[in-house]
């Protein structure tokens, strides 16, 4: 009997001290990525930093760095970048048939694929796939699904994905709805 009773009090301490420790360790892991000591943005965040520290980035006081780049320059630079390595490839537009129990009759539908600009003939190439699954998904989609407030947010996920499947996860960032009528 008194072998029964200190096993469950053990049982329930090692249990108590798990989860202490499960949170303290998740606190612990949450802090270090909002600070960005983990995964951060490791350089821009140090020259943001770096920037403040000169004096609110002014290039002409000479800082305590020397280097001559701010904080706005880094952030400037790496937007410039970003600009440059996209490529927007319209898909063609299509009606599609939603069935006898919608009050809608037709979508009319049209997007735009966000990709890197390196893979714009690639994706190009693929596009009537594209518009295939695409075109597939809409129409087996439940009438009732695209009268829902955040039906577009879903919807726009699960074209993503079926994209990314036909042309690959790398070739494509994201589909921009550009019309979406219901009549």
């Amino acid at each position: 009997m008194a072998e029964e009773e200190t096993a469950k009090k053990s049982g329930k301490g090692g249990l108590i001290i798990g989860a202490v420790l499960m949170l303290t360790l998740g606190a612990g892991g949450f802090a270090a990525v909002w600070s960005g000591l983990i995964l951060g943005g490791g350089d821009q965040v140090q020259a943001e930093a770096g920037g403040e520290k000169d004096g609110g980035g002014d290039k002409g006081a000479g800082g305590a760095s020397g280097s001559g780049h701010d904080a706005k320059t880094v952030a400037g630079s790496y937007a410039a970048t970003a600009v440059a390595d996209v490529a927007f490839l319209p898909v063609e537009p299509f009606v599609v048939t939603l069935g006898p129990e919608s009050r809608a009759r037709l979508l009319r539908f049209r997007a735009e694929l966000e990709v890197p600009q390196l893979a714009r003939d690639d994706v190009a190439y693929l596009m009537p796939r594209v518009v295939d699954v695409m075109n597939g998904y809409l129409r087996a989609v439940d009438p009732a699904e695209f009268e829902d407030r955040g039906a577009l947010i879903r919807l726009r996920a699960q074209l993503l994905r079926r994209v990314e499947l036909v042309v690959g996860a790398d070739r494509v960032r994201d589909v921009l709805v550009m019309e979406f009528v219901l009549s």
